[in-house]
């Protein structure tokens, strides 16, 4: 995870048209001082980390040159300028990150605290460093005296509201029910600063938006319909969100108990220069393929967003360095971007550590997080390969070429680096599988990762660097935190009012049970419920009120979950706000609308892969393998088929007429249950549906094998130049 996505490293070219296809190959590179063959002239990042040792092969993707001081400091700086003021700042952000990290690691090994103390405790120390390092105006008038004297209300305001149900435990517990005045007047002072604490983190939207389901629970009674209810009085609202299942419920129970042990994995993996050998690695193994640099950032923000469980830090902290190498061999630059911020989504739905929703999701159905894993890699790996797909298409539409072996490390060299990080994550794969719990799993990487590191120089991290992880880990904290505890909000008054029931029915209802229909209308309210939510924070809302619908409808618990999961991640890459490719272009020096629809083409498998997961055996990892297998090369093909009918290209252009049967042939294997329904509807035939995946998958492999046929024709055509040479055509 890098600390800001700079492009004062010298890794973005300078001086490239918009629609470029090809790059100097002097831009963007980044020549290296070392004498050693395997180090010199890398090309971007490569070779830039100096430290005497064979880490010098791997890139630096986590800014550990940039020589700009401690990140307590740099947070402080962005904060509150140069002087007195931000040195005392740092100093405290030191502390209450130490403070923060100690106090979870204490409750992990030992307890000690209930749940309840826990979350209050966790979330005062986040709302206090959000309060101290997050302004709350732009500029100058975020570091006046004003701002200042503002901040430090707030900060007190945090303090009391979080100490109040600790002192009184006891009293609040006797009068449950039947709360006094100070009881729901601390609850609106506990939301009024955590609303601001989300303006700052999240943004206003999402402030818009948890004031809307507070003021539809308020005025339930003025409401006619179906989505009439009863309402609650302000009192009890602010009691039930403050005391009862909302600020401090299972959602951010999840986020104290499992989340934040990964996120400091992720710290400590960034900070030892384990992401810069998975990096390394992924360019090793893709970057000398047609497309290599795209598919190595494909491969490389998969190991990366596999650990981090962050899109946007995942994109932050590989994005430097992919998007430079992608460029330079002919990808333009809103192509480069939307690769990254696709490729950084993907790692929030794979395996071993997926995003903070994936946690939440074992939580809320009781299924262990070992069988999530297991049920959510196949999907996870199709969406990879569907990515590999598009941007092998693209560099064969444009005739983009592989990168120069100069710009690309050995094996040898680059494992040599950095194979001792393949134990940490090995352990925590081993132990996740065999049902360990989570955050015990996640404290032994954490030890495994640490005591690896320590044993070699190019990673062996000082005093300060230990200090920096802890800052790193509270920093990553920050906004997954505040937006799971609003979001607890949301939840409270779905809850309180019912809405989860009466939307359920209404959807079942409208759509006549029909399940793609409601699909689509789930993918849609996940699209405009993005546009202000984090990934997290969506997720959640869905799961309330659309999960119980799809499981009317006949889908399984997990199934329904993970349906709403994948569709949640659509906002880091869907415009009109696509978080990731934004600060993807942002790197790129891109437009981001247009790095935005570049993104969402390349991510189409969030939203082709849940159809998959509702109407085939994808799921069903404990079912016949032969179900799975049917299920896991139908959908391949489904996905292929669709990846080429979407570009219009595969190794040759592809005509209208066939592109209209690579669009038939996807639809026929994705949704085969409907077209067996609408056949036994319209001709009252009862058609199973595995014929239309059949169908479906003969149809879209041949028609792939008349391209592959068509291309080695064209390959192995020799014609002839004006002289009479023949001439082999590329």
């Amino acid at each position: 995870m890098a600390e800001t996505p700079s492009q004062a490293r010298g890794d973005t070219p300078g001086h490239e048209g918009e629609e470029t296809a090809t790059v100097p190959a002097t831009e963007g590179t980044a020549t290296s001082t070392a004498t050693d063959g395997d180090t010199a002239d890398r090309g971007p990042g490569f070779g830039r980390r100096r430290t005497g040792t064979s880490a010098d092969v791997l890139p630096d993707v986590e800014g550990e040159d940039d020589g700009a001081g401690p990140v307590w400091k740099r947070m402080a700086v962005e904060r509150w300028g140069e002087g007195p003021l931000a040195t005392t700042v740092g100093v405290l952000v030191l502390v209450l990150a130490l403070g923060l990290g100690l106090f979870q690691i204490h409750i992990a090994l030992l307890g000690g605290f209930d749940a309840r103390q826990q979350r209050l405790i966790h979330l005062l120390f986040v709302l206090v460093l959000v309060l101290l390092v997050k302004p709350s105006l732009p500029g100058r008038a975020g570091r006046s005296i004003p701002a200042l004297v503002f901040d430090t209300v707030l900060i007190g305001a945090a303090f009391v509201t979080s100490l109040y149900p600790i002192v009184y435990q006891q009293e609040l517990a006797s009068r449950a029910g039947a709360y006094t005045d100070l009881d729901w007047i601390m609850g609106l002072i506990a939301i009024v600063v955590l609303l601001e604490a989300t303006r700052r983190t999240v943004g206003m939207v999402m402030v818009v938006m948890v004031a809307a389901f507070i003021f539809y629970a308020w005025v339930g009674p003025l409401i006619p319909g179906q989505f009439g209810h009863s309402g609650a009085t302000i009192q009890r609202i602010a009691t039930h969100s403050y005391l009862g299942d909302g600020v401090y419920g299972l959602t951010l129970g999840v986020v104290v108990t499992f989340v934040f042990v990964f996120i400091l994995f992720g710290a400590l993996l960034s900070k030892t220069g384990g992401g810069s050998f998975f990096v390394g690695l992924a360019y090793v193994l893709t970057g000398r393929m047609v497309g290599g640099p795209a598919k190595g950032a494909v491969l490389s923000s998969a190991l990366m967003g596999s650990v981090s469980g962050s899109a946007i830090a995942n994109v932050v902290s590989t994005g430097p360095f992919t998007i430079p190498l992608m460029k330079k061999v002919g990808y333009r630059r809103h192509d480069a971007a939307g690769v990254e911020a696709a490729a950084s989504t993907g790692g929030q739905i794979l395996p071993p550590i997926m995003g903070a929703g994936a946690f939440i999701m074992a939580e809320r159905t009781g299924i262990p997080y070992a069988d999530i894993v297991k049920v959510a890699i196949i999907p996870a790996l199709m969406y990879f390969g569907v990515m590999f797909l598009f941007v092998d298409i693209l560099a064969r539409k444009y005739g983009i070429g592989v990168a120069r072996d100069s710009d690309l490390p050995r094996m040898r060299a680059v494992m040599a680096a950095g194979w001792h990080f393949l134990a940490p994550l090995l352990l925590l794969i081993v132990l996740l599988l065999n049902y360990v719990p989570p955050t015990r799993a996640g404290l032994w990487a954490c030890g495994a990762l640490f005591l690896v590191a320590m044993l070699r120089a190019a990673s062996r991290l000082g005093p300060r660097d230990i200090l920096e992880v802890f800052v790193l880990a509270a920093r990553n904290t920050m906004p997954v935190s505040v937006a799971c505890a609003v979001a607890g909000i949301i939840v409270g008054m779905v809850g309180l009012t019912g809405l989860g029931l009466v939307l359920s029915d209404v959807l079942v209802t409208v759509f006549a049970g029909s399940l793609l229909l409601t699909l689509l209308m789930v993918a849609i309210a996940s699209l405009i419920m993005g546009i202000g939510l984090p990934v997290t924070a969506a997720y959640v809302v869905l799961a309330v009120l659309a999960v119980p619908a799809l499981q009317e409808l006949g889908l399984a618990v997990i199934v329904a979950h993970m349906i709403v999961y994948w569709y949640s991640q659509d906002s880091n890459v869907t415009p009109p706000v696509a978080f990731a490719a934004f600060a993807a272009a942002g790197v790129a020096n891109a437009s981001p609308m247009r790095s935005g629809l570049s993104a969402w083409k390349f991510a189409k498998g969030l939203y082709l892969i849940p159809m998959l997961m509702a109407y085939s055996a994808l799921m069903e990892v404990d079912g016949p393998i032969t179900d799975l297998a049917v299920a896991v090369v139908s959908g391949c093909v489904a996905l292929a088929t669709a990846a080429i009918a979407l570009e219009g290209h595969f190794l040759r252009p592809v005509a209208v007429g066939e592109r209209i049967a690579f669009v038939v042939a996807s639809l026929l294997i994705m949704i085969a249950p409907e077209w067996s329904a609408l056949f036994g509807a319209a001709l009252s035939l009862g058609v199973d549906s595995s014929w239309f995946v059949l169908a479906g998958s003969v149809l879209g492999g041949a028609l792939i094998a008349l391209q592959v046929i068509a291309h080695r024709r064209n390959r192995n055509t020799v014609p002839a130049t004006a002289d009479g040479t023949p001439t082999p055509v590329a």
